[in-house]
C-alpha cells in the first residue's frame, strides 16, 4: 500500500476520498500464494480497493489523495483492519494457523497510533492471524532510519517481513540485507521480461542473500507455465500471479499445506551502540596517525566507484568542517555509481553533496568522536571504524583507535547503526 502522488486531484474529489476513509469504505482482496512444487495456497496477499464503481477503487487513488491531504497512516491503518477483518470473518476460520497473511505496509503507519475504532480488530488479528509485512527497496532508500524502526517493531510483535518489488530498481539491491527479509518478492519484470546480464546480476544477489539467511524467494508476476519455469531456474519456491488466481475473496476455508511457508524470524532490534562500539567490542583495535588510514579509507570508499556491484557507503566525518571540497566532490562521483550514499557528522547539511544524504549529529557526542567508512553489498562488505583519541596539533597527525573487517554480520550492524541517524528524504535530497 505505497503512496503515489498525483498532480491534479479536485476539491470534489478530494472530499469524495475523505468521505471513503472516515466510513471506512476500504475493502480487501486476497490473492493466493502457492507452493510451485505442489500448487497449494501456503499464503494469501491482502490488496486494498475503494467501493466498487468509485473514483478510488484503484488503490494507486487512494494512496495519491491521502498523500494530498496528510492522511496516508490512516488510510494505510484502514487498508490493514479491513484485511484483517476479512482474514477473521467466521470466527476466526478463514485464514488462521499456518497460512500467512501478506499486507502491504506504510512504514510510517508504525509510528503512528492506531484509530481508536479499529483497536480491536488489530488487537484480535495480533492474537489470530501470522501477519507478514510487506515492504520495498524505496521504503529503504526514502527512510532508511524510519523502515528499520518499524521492521523492529513487527518482528517485536511476532511479525514475518517481505520486501517486495525486488528488481524493480536495481541500484538499490544494496540495501537488502539491511531488513533481512524472511521472504523476497522477485518482482514480476524479472519474471516476466527476458533474461539479461543485469537480470541474472540481481537473482544473484537474491540467491546470495536467500543463502545466508534461509529466506524464502517468491516470484511475482506468474502468468503462464513458462512463468513458473522461469521463477523455479531463478530460484523461486513459492509463488503469485494469474496463472493460480486473480485478486478476490477468500475461500470460505483455508486448508493448512503439506509443507507450510517457513518463516525465519531474525531478530534485527535497532541498536544505540556505535560503529566503534560494534566493531571494537571484538576485535582488536591499533592506535595510528590519521595520515596512515586515510589510504585505508579511500580503498573502501573506491569499492562505490568500481561499478561490479550496487553499493550503500556510508561516512562518518565528526564534524562537517572534515567534509571538505575534495570530500564532498568525491561522494559526488560516488554517489554517482553507488547505490546510496550517507555522511553523517556535527553541523552536516541533510544534503552535503549531490546525491548525499546527510545527519546532523551536534547533540551525539560518542559519533562525533568516531572517523567511519562503511560499505555493503550484495557480495562484499568492509567497514574502517576508528575512534579519536583527543590529540591537538596538526590534523593529519591527531591519532585514532581503529578497526578494519570485512567480517560481514559485523559490518552491516555497523551500517545500520548509521542508517538509523538518517532523516527521510525530502523532495530537494536523494532517495
Amino acid at each position: 500500500m505505497n503512496a503515489q502522488s498525483t498532480n491534479h486531484l479536485s476539491s470534489t474529489g478530494l472530499q469524495e476520498f475523505s468521505d471513503i476513509l472516515d466510513s471506512r469504505q476500504v475493502r480487501a482482496l486476497f490473492q493466493p500464494v502457492v507452493d510451485l512444487a505442489n500448487g497449494q495456497a501456503v499464503g494469501y496477499e491482502a490488496l486494498a480497493r475503494g467501493p466498487v464503481g468509485s473514483t478510488y477503487e484503484s488503490p494507486i487513488a487512494l494512496f495519491a489523495a491521502a498523500q494530498r491531504l496528510d492522511r496516508t497512516s490512516e488510510l494505510d491503518w484502514v487498508c490493514r483492519a479491513a484485511a484483517f477483518e476479512a482474514a477473521l470473518a467466521d470466527g476466526g476460520s478463514r485464514l488462521a494457523g499456518a497460512v500467512p497473511l501478506f499486507l502491504n505496509c506504510e512504514p510510517s503507519a508504525f509510528g503512528t497510533p492506531c484509530p481508536a475504532d479499529l483497536q480491536s480488530i488489530v488487537d484480535a488479528a495480533q492474537r489470530g492471524l501470522h501477519v507478514v509485512m510487506e515492504v520495498t527497496e524505496r521504503d529503504i532508500a526514502r527512510d532508511p532510519a524510519g523502515l528499520l524502526s518499524a521492521v523492529a517493531r513487527a518482528r517485536e510483535g511476532l511479525w514475518g517481513v517481505a520486501l517486495d518489488d525486488v528488481g524493480a530498481e536495481p541500484d538499490s539491491m544494496a540495501l537488502m540485507p539491511f531488513i533481512n527479509p524472511d521472504v523476497i518478492k522477485l518482482d514480476l519484470r524479472l519474471i516476466q521480461a527476458r533474461t539479461t546480464a543485469e537480470v541474472a546480476r540481481i537473482i544473484n544477489a537474491v540467491l546470495a542473500q536467500a543463502e545466508r539467511i534461509g529466506a524464502t524467494i517468491l516470484a511475482e508476476g506468474i502468468e503462464t507455465p513458462r512463468h513458473e519455469q522461469i521463477a523455479r531456474a531463478m530460484g523461486a519456491t513459492v509463488g503469485q500471479g494469474w496463472l493460480y488466481g486473480r485478486p478476490g475473496p477468500l475461500p470460505r476455508t483455508v486448508p493448512s499445506p503439506n509443507h507450510p511457508l517457513r518463516l525465519i524470524n531474525i531478530e534485527d532490534a535497532t541498536t544505540k551502540q556505535t560503529p566503534f562500539d560494534i566493531i571494537a567490542a571484538g576485535r582488536k583495535t591499533t592506535r595510528s596517525a590519521k595520515d596512515l588510514l586515510i589510504p585505508m579509507s579511500m580503498h573502501l570508499e573506491n569499492k562505490g566507484l568500481e561499478g561490479t556491484e550496487p553499493v550503500v557507503l556510508l561516512a562518518c566525518f565528526q564534524e562537517a568542517q572534515h567534509f571538505t571540497g575534495r570530500a564532498r566532490a568525491r561522494f559526488e562521483r560516488l554517489a554517482r555509481t553507488a547505490s546510496f550514499v550517507g555522511a553523517v557528522g556535527a553541523g552536516m547539511d541533510p544534503t552535503p553533496a549531490a546525491g548525499v544524504r546527510g545527519a546532523n549529529l551536534t547533540h551525539d557526542v560518542r559519533l562525533r568522536g568516531e572517523w567511519d567508512v562503511i560499505v555493503v553489498g550484495p557480495h562484499f562488505a568492509g567497514a574502517l571504524v576508528a575512534r579519536d583519541c583527543g590529540d591537538t596539533g596538526p590534523d593529519l597527525q591527531r591519532r585514532f583507535d581503529s578497526v578494519i573487517t570485512y567480517d560481514r554480520p559485523l559490518v552491516i550492524e555497523a551500517a545500520r547503526s548509521l542508517l538509523s541517524t538518517l532523516l527521510p528524504a525530502t523532495p530537494e535530497g536523494t532517495a
